[in-house]
């Protein structure tokens, strides 16, 4: 009878190895999609604020063209 139970604890202890294994390659990947998921927010923002400066550029670029009316066309 010790050789069925230690069989059936020799499965036991098997099984919860291979949770182990598996809640552990779960964490990992969990990690590894949440760095990709920061390095593509940190991306996406740097976009963003590139674009709006550009934008700002152009409105200050525009806007100093308007600006510049009151000159004669000589000085330009």
């Amino acid at each position: 009878m010790t050789e069925s139970t230690s069989a059936v604890e020799q499965a036991v202890q098997q099984r919860i190895q291979q949770a182990r294994i598996k809640v552990q390659a779960a964490r990992e990947r969990r990690d590894e999609l949440s760095a990709a998921r920061r390095r593509g927010l940190a991306a996406r923002h740097a976009n963003k604020l590139r674009h709006l400066a550009e934008r700002e550029q152009l409105r200050l670029d525009a806007e100093d063209d308007g600006q510049d009316d009151d000159e004669p066309d000589c000085f330009r």
